[in-house]
C-alpha cells in the first residue's frame, strides 16, 4: 500500500508509465511529478513488435516459416495476458516510481508545525516557518484589513445617505364634473372642467368644487355668504372681518 507525506495526492499513472500529482492543503494547487516509462511495458511493446515481425516473414516464407511466426505472435499475446493484469514487475516499479515522486515533490511543500498540513510555497510563511492559514503575512493582512474597513465605511454611509426625497404615495385626483382622472393641471385633461378649489365664506378651508358643505366646519358651500354680525345683529358687507357695529371678529 502506497504511503505519501501527504494524503493529498493523486494517482496519474498508466500502464504504459508512472506520474502522480501532490495537491497544496491549504490553496489545492498542484505539482505534477516526472513521468516515468514503465521498464515492464517497454518489454510488452517490444515483445509484440517482434512476434509481429515474425509473423510477417512467416507469411512472405510460407509453409512451415508461417507456423513458426503464428508460434512467435501466440506466445506474445501469452506474455500480452500477463501484463494486462498489472504484474507484480509492474506493481514494483510502480512502488519505486511514486518514492521518486515523492522525494521531487517534497522540494516544493512544507509542513507546518502548527496545523500540520502540506502547503507550496506561496502558502507558507517562510519568516514564522507556519502555513498563511496559522500565520498570515503582515503585509497581506494588513492590506485585507484595510479593504475590509474601507467596505464597511462604504457600507455605513451608504445606509445613512439620502439619496431620494420623493413622495412614495401617488394620488391621483378624480374630476368632480366627469368623473375620470383629471391630470394635475388645473383644467381636467378629460373634460376640461376648472379645477381650482372653493374657499370656504366661513373659515377659509379649501375644498372641492363639487362639494355642498365646507370639510373643516361644515358651513354650505352654496349658500351665500352673510355679513350679519352675531353679537349685535349689524349687517356687515359680505366679505368683512370685524363687525362695523361693535367691532366684534366675525
Amino acid at each position: 500500500m502506497l504511503k505519501a507525506f501527504t494524503r493529498n495526492y493523486q494517482d496519474n499513472s498508466t500502464e504504459a508509465g508512472f506520474q502522480f500529482t501532490f495537491y497544496c492543503d491549504n490553496c489545492s494547487d498542484g505539482y505534477k511529478s516526472s513521468f516515468i516509462e514503465s521498464e515492464t511495458y517497454k518489454k510488452k511493446k517490444g515483445s509484440r513488435l517482434l512476434g509481429q515481425g515474425l509473423g510477417m516473414a512467416g507469411s512472405l516464407l510460407g509453409g512451415r516459416m508461417s507456423n513458426i511466426g503464428y508460434q512467435a505472435e501466440r506466445g506474445t499475446n501469452i506474455l500480452s495476458e500477463r501484463f494486462e493484469g498489472r504484474s507484480p514487475e509492474w506493481q514494483k516499479e510502480h512502488e519505486r516510481a511514486f518514492e521518486r515522486a515523492q522525494n521531487e515533490a517534497q522540494q516544493h511543500f512544507h509542513r507546518c508545525h502548527s496545523c500540520y498540513k502540506y502547503v507550496c510555497d506561496a502558502c507558507h510563511n517562510e519568516d514564522e516557518g507556519l502555513c498563511v492559514g496559522c500565520a498570515p503575512r503582515q503585509e497581506i493582512y494588513v492590506a485585507k484589513a484595510r479593504a475590509d474597513a474601507m467596505r464597511r465605511n462604504i457600507d455605513e454611509k451608504a445606509q445613512a445617505a439620502t439619496v431620494w426625497q420623493g413622495e412614495l404615495e401617488s394620488k391621483t385626483t378624480v374630476c368632480p364634473t366627469c368623473g375620470k382622472p383629471a391630470g394635475t393641471g388645473k383644467f381636467c385633461n378629460n373634460c376640461g372642467a376648472s379645477m381650482d378649489l372653493n374657499t370656504c365664506a366661513r373659515c377659509g378651508a379649501k375644498n372641492a368644487q363639487a362639494v355642498r358643505f365646507c370639510n373643516n366646519c361644515g358651513n354650505p358651500m352654496t349658500a351665500p355668504p352673510s355679513g350679519k354680525c352675531g353679537g349685535c345683529g349689524f349687517e356687515n358687507a359680505p366679505g368683512t372681518r370685524f363687525c362695523g357695529g361693535c367691532g366684534t371678529k366675525l
